[in-house]
Formats: C-alpha cells, structure tokens, sequence
C-alpha cells in the first residue's frame, strides 16, 4: 500500500537492518529491528502511521542517501 512519506522500504534479515526510502529521496537504515516487527508493519495498510508509532525514535538509525558524503557537509577551518 502506497504511503505519503514511505516510498520503498527493504529488510535485511541477516542483519536486522530496515532500509526506508522517503520520497524526498533521503534513505535511511534503521537498526537491530527484529524480523517480527517488519512484518508487522509489512502487514499494515497505513505504513507511515505505523512506522512513526512502532520503529521511528525506537530503534537506532543512520542516514545513508545515495551521493551525499556526510563528512563533505563540514569542511573545518572555512
């Protein structure tokens, strides 16, 4: 079911990991979400509702969108 602020989600078993991609192009990986709770939120019709209540501010995260170098953002001493 299409989502107003989920565009495509993946789960990586192996390593607990959750990739959510927003559709304002940025990606995300949240971490250690057990396989229980992706399907939970597999199974849902209202994806970013449930993902706000049940995976965002709950598990640990990190940016991860394609081209963009977190450490190029800072350059110290400019």
């Amino acid at each position: 079911m299409p989502s107003a602020v989920i565009a495509a989600y993946h789960y990586y078993a192996a390593s607990e990991t959750l990739e959510i991609r927003y559709h304002s192009g940025k990606v995300y990986q949240y971490l250690n979400v057990p396989e229980k709770v992706f399907k939970q939120m597999r199974s849902t019709m209202v994806k970013g509702i449930w993902f706000n209540r049940h995976i965002k501010r709950k598990y640990p995260f990190k940016e991860i969108t394609p081209g963009v170098n977190q450490n190029d953002l800072f350059t110290p001493g400019v």
